[in-house]
């Protein structure tokens, strides 16, 4: 996967500029962690005329990412009626029919970025988070999945963040998760920090 040459903002002090096709993560352990990478990843994708998509989970639900939003995004309002910012339920996403299915999310996905660069947008900033999973069988669909996000993803006009719960992450998840992405953020002490990946990463960051 090459990444684009074209930089976006990627909303996060930590990380600066991304090229479209970008695919990294984070790992949180609350909501506030959500939050601070989150919304400001969001901001700038409003802010430079990209579709925005959400796809919440029970541990920040969409109701909370709507609140979070319209306090934090100047005329958030605007942004969500002119349909620049969609915020999905995790059933509504990846749990359609009561199942996970790789190819039918990542067309999903695709529909999305197409759909916005038809509707003049830049491209497409999104979001999701696979807190809903519950036994091995769906994390290693999600691991597959996540792996093929990859395959997919360049030369495209989308950024792609995957977020965490480390409460449902052992040492092998996390490896699961570290190596399909180009780097990972997580809080150590208090502090935002970066991992990256060098199977990915070079080209990535300025």
């Amino acid at each position: 996967m090459k990444p684009s040459t074209e930089k976006r903002s990627s909303g996060i002090p930590l990380i600066g500029d991304l090229p479209w096709g970008s695919h990294f993560c984070q790992f949180y352990q609350t909501k506030q962690d959500l939050l601070d990478v989150l919304i400001p990843y969001f901001k700038a994708g409003l802010e430079n005329n990209e579709l925005c998509v959400w796809v919440t989970s029970d541990f920040l639900t969409r109701r909370e990412a709507l609140h979070a939003l319209k306090k934090s995004v100047p005329g958030f309002s605007d942004h969500l009626a002119k349909g620049q910012m969609e915020i999905f339920p995790y059933t509504d996403w990846y749990l359609i029919g009561g199942n996970f299915d790789l190819q039918r999310t990542l067309n999903m996905w695709m529909e999305k970025h197409d759909d916005a660069l038809s509707k003049g947008f830049a491209g497409t900033r999104v979001s999701g988070n696979p807190y809903w999973i519950d036994n091995k069988k769906d994390w290693d669909d999600f691991a597959a999945y996540e792996a093929e996000i990859n395959n997919v993803i360049g030369g495209t006009k989308l950024l792609v963040l995957c977020t965490y719960s480390l409460k449902k992450c052992g040492v092998m998840e996390i490896l699961d998760v570290v190596k399909n992405h180009a780097f990972a953020l997580a809080k150590n002490r208090g502090t935002w920090q970066m991992v990256t990946n060098p199977a990915f990463a070079q080209g990535y960051l300025a």
